[in-house]
């Protein structure tokens, strides 16, 4: 079966039909120095674990979403369809 990823709009598809967006992680502050920025852009914690990622369904719908996923095992734990609030 492969690695499969659920669109929010699409159900489940192959992970060829998404790109990866990257960590998910807080963006700087309003007025925040070059500093800050360039941690934020370039500088990725890309550990094995649990992560959660953006992504994008690039052959599909569009849509960009966030899950949090097993790297070592590609095991989704869940899924955030950015156009619903968040599950509690």
């Amino acid at each position: 079966m492969g690695f499969r990823i659920s669109c929010p709009n699409c159900g489940p598809r192959n992970v060829y039909e998404f790109t990866f967006g990257y960590e998910f992680k807080e963006q700087p502050l309003p007025g925040a120095g070059l500093k800050e920025w360039r941690q934020y852009l370039y500088f990725n914690e890309n550990a094995c674990g649990i992560h959660e990622e953006w992504w994008y369904h690039s052959a599909g719908c569009g849509a960009w979403f966030k899950i949090k996923r097993n790297t070592l095992t590609n095991e989704i734990l869940k899924e955030q369809n950015l156009a619903e609030p968040p599950a509690e």
